[in-house]
């Protein structure tokens, strides 16, 4: 099994973490493909870099079309997921998705631990459905740049998140960013409640989403694009619009 790790932003270290973390939660015979988007923002931090991020992933899928069997987003925002699975041949799973949708099962409601500001998070797990499962959103003084280069005390800010977390009454805990992939497993011992990956659970859940052999659907919003016409993107991208 082919599984695509596609960072949306522009920072080597940071799809490096994710893959890494991919490899520690994926089945043996899984080879996992890291991919860096070849233009937009470093670090998406605002809604207008979420939006340009967009594109360079929707771009660098288009690449990959048909050579994956699955694709895992390696971005918290879950940045051009509904796109992406609409433009793709193979499952997309969005980490924060999966982390959401495996929370579900550790308890009655979850939290999320991410670096600064909530509000794009609350709105994203609204769209997922499941709002009302969530107990919690904490924003830890910190930045992803700070967690490659500063792990540790990244490590010591975001476990002080995970306890506030707790005691707002999240039964787990996801951690939300991609530059955050394998904090979990070092921050588990000293957790009051179980923590959730984000990679961890999409790799999971994409592996499972192949497994299942679910056709893609022909009508519908999720169909295959055909017949659009484009000027100025990638031949790849511009190809899959035509069908």
């Amino acid at each position: 099994m082919k599984l695509l790790v596609a960072n949306a932003n522009t920072t080597q270290a940071i799809t490096e973490l994710c893959a890494a973390a991919a490899r520690a939660a994926a089945s043996p015979g899984t080879e996992v493909i890291p991919a860096t988007p070849r233009f937009g923002p470093a670090v998406i931090g605002t809604r207008a870099e979420d939006i340009v991020a967009g594109h360079a992933l929707l771009s660098l899928l288009a690449e990959h079309a048909g050579q994956v069997d699955a694709v895992v987003l390696a971005v918290s925002h879950d940045t051009a997921l509904e796109a992406a699975r609409q433009l793709m041949p193979c499952p997309v799973v969005g980490m924060t998705e999966a982390a959401c949708l495996m929370a579900c099962t550790q308890g009655g409601r979850f939290g999320l631990v991410t670096f600064g500001g909530v509000e794009t998070y609350r709105e994203r797990i609204t769209r997922h459905g499941l709002i009302g499962r969530c107990a919690s959103l904490v924003g830890v003084d910190a930045t992803p740049q700070e967690a490659v280069a500063d792990r540790a005390a990244v490590e010591a800010k975001v476990l002080r998140g995970i306890t506030h977390a707790a005691t707002e009454g999240a039964d787990c805990v996801m951690l939300g960013g991609a530059a955050l992939a394998g904090m979990a497993a070092g921050l588990a011992p000293a957790s009051p409640v179980p923590l959730l990956d984000g990679i961890a659970c999409a790799t999971v859940l994409a592996e499972a989403l192949v497994r299942l052999r679910l056709p893609k659907p022909r009508l519908g919003s999720f169909a295959a694009p055909s017949g659009r016409a484009s000027i100025g993107l990638d031949a790849a991208l511009a190809a899959m619009l035509r069908g």
